[in-house]
């Protein structure tokens, strides 16, 4: 499966970093593709390198603006011209979609993904990867949306809710037929 997962380039502490190691090991075990931002560094380095080490493959999707960031040594590196054509390029190439912990960018493609998925435009399983209950305030607000009909489809049709890398990887490998 490609996985695609939108996360942070930042440097961060040790409580999002071990369970994004994890989740990386994971998905190379499980023989799976990741399809990520292309960086080497921050959070987007900590999961290249444990796909990598864990025996899985990198497709990577920078932007010119980043292309002096881009890792070196994947199975695939596109560059885009920006970052609409990034956000394009990484869910074409995707079978799912992971959110892990990040900024405004990472916000931006995962409404993005919702917003598609809400429309009927992809069936792609989305998990949100509440790591450290980094997006409880998120959780709620969706479902806000949901209780006061602002979606127009059940929370539940749109993203699945992990709590731990362990549980985000299986609901994607059950949903996509995968064992």
């Amino acid at each position: 499966m490609n996985i695609c997962v939108f996360l942070s380039a930042a440097d961060l502490d040790e409580r999002y970093t071990r369970p994004a190691r994890e989740f990386a090991r994971l998905l190379g075990k499980g023989g799976h593709t990741l399809v990520w931002g292309g960086s080497d560094v921050g959070l987007m380095k900590v999961v290249a390198d444990g796909v990598q080490e864990a025996g899985g493959r990198l497709c990577g999707v920078s932007v010119e603006f980043l292309a002096a960031k881009a890792r070196d040594g994947v199975d695939e590196m596109v560059i885009a011209k920006d970052l609409a054509e990034r956000k394009r390029l990484l869910l074409e190439k995707a079978d799912a979609v992971v959110i892990m912990v990040g900024g405004t960018g990472t916000l931006d493609e995962a409404t993005e993904i919702l917003e598609l998925k809400k429309h009927g435009h992809t069936d792609k399983p989305v998990v949100l990867l509440n790591t450290a209950g980094f997006y409880d305030g998120l959780k709620e607000q969706f479902r806000r949306m949901e209780d006061e009909g602002f979606l127009p489809r059940p929370l539940s049709d749109l993203v699945f809710f992990a709590e731990e890398p362990v549980g985000a990887l299986a609901y994607l490998e059950e949903t996509r037929g995968v064992a």
